[in-house]
């Protein structure tokens, strides 16, 4: 049995699902902070907040990795391998495609940057920014009902 107490290490890391609920938080900041610094850097015509948005999306992208992982391995151990059904379907599906969002938007920021000579971000770059940004906090809020947050189960 694994202990309640909170500061206790094994009931961090031996904990079912505990790794995905921890991890998860890391890519959703950076992610929509690398949008909201790439549109600061765009409106203020500042280079500098426009590569703090691309290391962002870096570190979002490769943190999307243990975190997709991590959710697998929790549905794995909570459900015993059932079919997904329901809300955590929809957190599935729209997580991964949170995910391969992020891969995206660090790919246009990394070719776009190599090729850029002002502030000028291509709008199909915000288009997919914005729209990863969205996907990212509705995939949020189906795991925050999942996780009995907003009131689910």
């Amino acid at each position: 049995m694994i202990s309640i107490n909170p500061l206790d290490w094994r009931s961090v890391l031996l904990a079912r699902h505990a790794q995905h609920v921890v991890l998860v938080h890391f890519p959703i900041g950076l992610f929509l902070m690398g949008v909201a610094f790439d549109l600061w850097g765009i409106v203020r015509k500042r280079e500098e907040f426009v590569r703090v948005a691309y290391f962002n999306f870096c570190a979002a992208a490769i943190l999307a990795v243990p975190t997709l992982l991590t959710g697998v391995a929790a549905r794995q151990w909570a459900l015993e391998g059932q079919k997904l059904k329901g809300i955590l379907l929809f957190h599935f599906l729209l997580g991964t495609f949170s995910a391969i969002f992020m891969w995206v938007t660090w790919w246009l920021a990394r070719a776009g940057d190599a090729e850029r000579k002002s502030v000028q971000v291509p709008w199909t770059r915000l288009v997919v920014e914005l729209s990863g940004a969205a996907l990212l906090m509705l995939t949020g809020h189906l795991g925050g009902f999942l996780s009995g947050v907003n009131g689910g189960s």
